[in-house]
């Protein structure tokens, strides 16, 4: 015989020859020969190297033992005095029962969709997460959502899970802000056989998500080859000069053009434009020649009215002093005066004409 004890918060069990024989709780127990206890301590887990089945016949001990069998498409989720403790995959697992409330909450896996009321807090936890598809749409963008590889439903901004299961989930999302698409450097030929290069700019909007995404494939290309081939097609019926002169038509011809073959991508064109014009490095050296030459022209033109301007008003000048004498006496004075102000002394006499005097002066001194 042998004396054993078992403490508050442990469990006994008790082998004969490595066979169960009983259940002995806490207390103060006396042992046969050939018999042994094995201890457990009731906050952990049970594992046995004893079968289950075996054990569970006796009814004492199934009546102190949790057990939770799960199946291949569910997780069970563990929690301890209301607080979550872990997740249970597939498989028999074995609890004890009474210093630990456990409660557990059972999910079926073999959907996607997560229908459980579970604390958001929990897809944190890598243990829960692990086990969770995630996907998130910004707050401007719209999505479709494919279920092996069929249409679902369109999805607008939030962050939204699935169960992590052999149904293949994908989701296809578009920026549903006003875009912008540049087209940039396209060497063109005008009329006159021109070679030019052009940026060309289109200010857009994804309007129908499905359209865009399930029914066009890169909608996104077919909008850029739409507009460049618009672009040709105007800008070779102008020649050089009438595309400098008209680059409003050519951008509002290649809306009208493009504006259908948009819709059917699911595109709304807000508008469009031609930002630059480069031309080569000869023909811009030939252009700002003839800029020069046009500017030399009207200034000549403007000096010549200016000229033309000044001779007819000494014309009128002369006319008047002709007809007035006073007004041909002020004019004397006020050319003595300006002369005065470039002469130290100037003497005068006589009663003679003072303009002819002041001219046999100056002719003197010449």
């Amino acid at each position: 015989m042998k004396r054993v004890r078992i403490n508050q918060g442990k469990v006994g069990l008790v082998l004969k020859k490595g066979d169960y024989k009983r259940v002995i709780t806490s207390g103060v127990y006396w042992l046969r020969f050939n018999e042994n206890a094995l201890e457990y301590d009731v906050t952990k887990d049970f594992y046995s190297s004893i079968p289950l089945e075996v054990l569970l016949k006796d009814e004492k001990l199934a009546a102190m033992l949790e057990v939770v069998e799960v199946q291949d498409n569910e997780l069970v989720f563990m929690y301890e005095n209301k607080n979550f403790k872990s997740v249970l995959n597939a498989g028999r697992h074995v609890f004890w029962k009474g210093l630990i409330n456990r409660t557990f909450q059972r999910i079926d896996t073999s959907k996607i969709y997560i229908t459980e009321n579970i604390d958001t807090s929990l897809f944190a936890a890598y243990e829960v997460n692990k086990y969770v598809r995630v996907f998130e749409v910004a707050a401007y963008e719209k999505a479709v959502l494919l279920v092996d590889d069929v249409y679902t439903k369109t999805l607008t901004g939030g962050t939204y899970r699935f169960w992590r299961n052999q149904t293949t989930i994908k989701i296809a999302k578009v920026d549903t802000r006003q875009l912008q698409l540049e087209i940039a450097g396209q060497e063109l030929l005008t009329k006159d056989k021109a070679n030019v290069r052009v940026n060309f700019y289109t200010q857009y909007k994804v309007t129908d998500v499905e359209k865009a995404l399930l029914a066009n494939k890169d909608y996104e290309k077919q909008l850029y080859v739409s507009m460049q081939l618009a672009l040709r097609k105007y800008v070779g019926q102008y020649s050089l000069d009438e595309l400098l002169a008209n680059k409003e038509d050519v951008s509002k011809a290649v809306f009208e053009e493009t504006k259908a073959g948009a819709e059917k991508l699911g595109v709304v064109i807000k508008g469009c434009g031609i930002r630059d014009v480069i031309l080569p490095g000869e023909m811009k050296e030939i252009m700002n020649q003839v800029l020069v030459a046009q500017k030399k022209a009207q200034a000549n033109i403007i000096t010549r009215r200016e000229e033309t301007a000044s001779t007819r008003s000494l014309l009128n000048t002369a006319k008047l002093m002709e007809d007035n004498e006073m007004l041909f006496k002020l004019k004397e004075m006020e050319y003595v005066e300006k002369i005065a102000d470039k002469i130290g002394e100037i003497t005068v006499s006589g009663n003679g004409n003072v303009i002819k005097q002041l001219k046999e002066i100056f002719a003197v001194n010449k």
